[in-house]
């Protein structure tokens, strides 16, 4: 709509440019024509006395009469009158001696009076008239006759003209200008819907179309628009598809590294916390050999229970077993049951959890993790509320909320140059879900919301699994 605005504005601005070219032109050809009626009125009153002069000396019938004036008395007539323009005055003066004589003709009543900003315009841009003079006759070359065109009645008749014809040119401006924004917003109708499409295609709603008529350049841009939706609905699907292969294969090496570290460490720990024991039982008679054993034995019992905790965190086997709520129990509760916990983790389930995908329920698990860790590590939280939530709305959402009173910053932990939030933005964005990092009331919030309804997107891109 700005550019509409826009457009009507400059057309304005045109209009207003072409009003001001027409009144000046109108002023111009006002002043040309009050001068040219002056000269023309000049050339009338110069042909009627000389007119008057011979019809004297043909009633006289005497040219050598010195007595003849020039012109005879009578000549200040309505005949005269009529040969002089409105709004003009003559003087004529025969001789050197003689006063001049002035008439004018219809001074007061010629045009409208005009404004005081109009008069000075004029004025200032034009002036006044030039007197046009014209001889009478060869028998008196002093004989002259002036025309002058009387400032005011020359102002009254330039507004006179020009007020009528900007009266018209204003009202076909308007008509113009109304006709031309309903062409221009009418011509200008598709862009908002190409720019709710854009809109939408940054929210990430690349199942809308826009639909313009038309094969004009909006209709192209709305096809160019259209065909880039479809375009990025299919990289976001191979792209949520191979997210969600790649994290099945984490999830794999993840199990295949719990494995290995059971079977291989959890092994050789256990033996060699019974060899500590039994050199220890072995050695009465040296008490610092006994001593060296019993600290080897701590050392491999710490290393056992650092590798059930590493453990803990890779396996996800039980998420198929035991199910998402009674995990996340076990993941609360393994927090809680620390020797001194840094803070207290507070679980609320909501919802049928049981349907869950297992997919997601590796996600979810994964997400409240990471969450718990980041809680844990960039802030000195008291509480920590874990609320996970299924909707019977939007097809099945599933949300999941960490809250802390940690009085973490957001900002910088959405900024962080680590890959826990960028983890998680992957997971929820792989199942089309949504992943928020915001403040809470005196700490930090992670809010994920995952439709259940994405999982009808098309099948995930088929890649080898891991070794």
């Amino acid at each position: 709509m700005q550019l509409m605005f826009r457009l009507i504005l400059r057309l304005i601005g045109v209009v207003l440019l072409c009003l001001a070219v027409t009144a000046g032109w109108v002023m111009a050809d006002a002043h040309h024509r009050i001068g040219a009626e002056t000269a023309a009125s000049a050339e009338r009153a110069s042909k009627g006395l000389e007119n008057l002069f011979w019809r004297e000396i043909l009633w006289r019938r005497s040219l050598r009469d010195d007595r003849l004036l020039l012109p005879p008395t009578e000549w200040e007539t309505l005949e005269t009158l009529k040969l002089i323009a409105p709004g003009v005055c003559i003087s004529f003066r025969s001789g050197a001696n003689q006063e001049p004589r002035r008439l004018c003709s219809q001074i007061d009543s010629v045009g409208t009076p005009a404004p005081k900003w109009f008069a000075a315009a004029y004025e200032s841009l034009f002036g006044g008239q030039a007197p046009v003079s014209r001889r009478v006759s060869v028998r008196d070359p002093g004989a002259l006759v002036v025309a002058t065109a009387d400032p005011g009645a020359a102002v009254r008749q330039a507004w006179s003209q020009i007020s009528v014809v900007l009266t018209v040119a204003a009202a076909m401006a308007v008509g113009i200008c109304l006709l031309a924004a309903f062409v221009i917003a009418h011509a200008l109708a598709p862009t908002g819907r190409i720019v709710d499409g854009l809109h939408d295609l940054e929210a990430g709603n690349y199942r809308r179309r826009i639909d313009v008529e038309g094969a004009g350049e909006f209709g192209l841009i709305a096809r160019a628009v259209n065909d880039l939706a479809a375009r990025l609905a299919q990289i976001t699907a191979e792209r949520m598809a191979l997210t969600k292969r790649l994290f099945e294969v984490q999830e794999d090496e993840r199990r295949a590294l719990a494995r290995d570290l059971h079977d291989e460490f959890g092994q050789c720990l256990t033996a060699t916390i019974a060899f500590a024991a039994a050199i220890e039982a072995g050695a009465p008679d040296r008490p610092d050999l006994a001593q060296d054993a019993r600290a080897i034995g701590r050392t491999a019992k710490r290393m056992m229970a650092t590798l059930r905790q590493t453990l803990a965190r890779l396996r996800s086997q039980d998420l198929e077993e035991l199910g998402l709520e009674a995990c996340l129990i076990q993941l609360v509760a393994g927090w809680n049951a620390q020797t001194s916990p840094k803070a207290v983790v507070h679980l609320d389930v909501l919802g049928n959890l049981a349907a869950v995908p297992a997919a997601v329920s590796t996600s979810l698990y994964r997400i409240a993790q990471e969450c718990l860790t980041n809680a844990m590590r960039h802030g000195d939280p008291h509480d920590v509320y874990l609320r996970v939530e299924r909707l019977a709305a939007n097809d099945g959402l599933v949300a999941l909320t960490v809250e802390d009173d940690g009085g973490g910053d957001p900002a910088s932990l959405d900024q962080s140059t680590g890959h826990g939030v960028l983890g998680m933005r992957e997971r929820v964005a792989a199942f089309g879900g949504r992943l928020t990092v915001g403040q809470a009331a005196r700490g930090v919030k992670i809010a994920a919301q995952i439709p259940l309804a994405a999982l009808s997107a098309p099948a995930p891109m088929e890649l080898p699994s891991a070794a």
